[in-house]
């Protein structure tokens, strides 16, 4: 039975290189997935998924504009596909998660996804909070602080690495803007204390 999964967590968990390997796996078996990834990170190029060990795989684009369950049935209709594996999940429009819930429950195609919970600031991303309330299963892909700790939380930083506490929500970045941290280096970064 087809499902909806999430997997989420802070930057460089190998979020994207768990695609690829996914990916590798279908097809390794005979079978046809298909990636998506947004059009908005371009860093490896469009239409590229890329993870920082050198995996690349070619990938159809999502905007905020794309209809993701008609695109994957038109593809489906062209040849049968096992699968659907999606990067950079966190930027899928609330419409997109439903889509994609179309996907499995209409189309019968397991459908997984990738990408960060929350930004910079600690809040939910719009595809992230609509995949947590609506996925099947959630599983946490886990990354380190320089502590030792589980990082849960993405810290934005400035040219000399400080944090940076606003901004917009969206900023394309790699590790040279960002840094996966613990929740309490996250708050003393930002100076956050109790209320």
């Amino acid at each position: 039975m087809a499902q909806l999964y999430f997997y989420y967590s802070a930057m460089n968990a190998g979020k994207s290189t768990t695609l690829l390997q996914s990916a590798f796996n279908y097809r390794e078996r005979g079978m046809e997935p298909v990636i998506l990834t947004a059009a908005i990170d371009d860093r490896a190029g469009v239409g590229k998924v890329s993870s920082r060990i050198g995996l690349q795989a070619d990938a159809h684009i999502f905007d905020a504009n794309e209809n993701v369950y008609s695109l994957i049935e038109s593809l489906n209709n062209e040849q049968k596909r096992h699968c659907v594996l999606v990067d950079e999940c966190q930027f899928l429009s609330k419409d997109q998660v439903m889509q994609l819930t179309d996907v499995v429950d209409e189309l019968g195609i397991p459908v997984l996804c990738y990408g960060l919970r929350n930004d910079f600031r600690g809040e939910l991303f719009t595809g992230s909070q609509y995949l947590l309330a609506w996925a099947d299963k959630l599983i946490e892909l886990k990354t380190v602080c320089h502590c030792g700790r589980k990082a849960n939380h993405v810290l934005r930083t400035d040219s000399e690495g400080n944090a940076i506490a606003d901004g917009n929500q969206v900023e394309i970045g790699g590790n040279d803007r960002y840094v996966s941290v613990c929740r309490k280096h996250y708050k003393e970064a930002l100076n956050i204390t109790r209320m």
